[in-house]
């Protein structure tokens, strides 16, 4: 194991509760720990290994997915359903549009709508992706049991679920 220092040491204060002194020094280490988990996720780009390593930024990772777990869709469905509004989403999917991962093509019922839907370019290179990355994250928690990853994956998941939802509360009403 390697040494610990302040960006990887662990201070949790075990059993504190909501008003006590022993909360805020876990609050502490926790908003610690996500703020090194940034830096080390932005310096790896948790971008997986070998030659895909890297290969894809973040926000095109998550615009293919996106198409691939629900189909093809529309901008503004597509910054809906990603939190994000639809000039971002606009900006980010045209180098995708560029090299042929995403393409656009007419809504199915309404001829003058335009959707984006994975190219089966696009399905490729998400797959290479996908597997470079999954190998990445079996290297990093190879030593963990099944339990610890099931465990961790859980609490990240409810942690950003938690914070999309605090984003979403945050911001004003649009019209629809």
């Amino acid at each position: 194991m390697p040494p610990q220092d302040m960006t990887t040491a662990a201070s949790p204060s075990g059993g504190a509760t909501p008003g006590h002194p022993g909360t805020d020094h876990l609050l502490d280490a926790l908003q610690h720990q996500v703020a090194v988990f940034a830096r080390r996720a932005e310096q790896t780009r948790l971008g997986g290994v070998g030659q895909v390593r890297n290969s894809m930024d973040r926000a095109a990772y998550l615009l293919l997915n996106r198409l691939d777990a629900e189909g093809p869709m529309g901008v503004k469905a597509l910054a809906a359903g990603m939190g994000i509004d639809s000039s971002t989403v606009t900006r980010q999917v045209a180098p995708l549009v560029d090299t042929g991962l995403v393409k656009r093509t007419s809504h199915p019922e309404d001829g003058r709508a335009v959707v984006l839907q994975l190219s089966p370019r696009g399905q490729s290179r998400l797959e290479e992706v996908r597997a470079s990355r999954r190998e990445l994250m079996s290297q990093v928690t190879d030593e963990w049991t099944e339990e610890e990853r099931d465990t961790f994956c859980a609490l990240l998941t409810r942690f950003n679920s938690s914070l999309a939802a605090r984003q979403a509360a945050s911001q004003p009403a649009q019209d629809s």
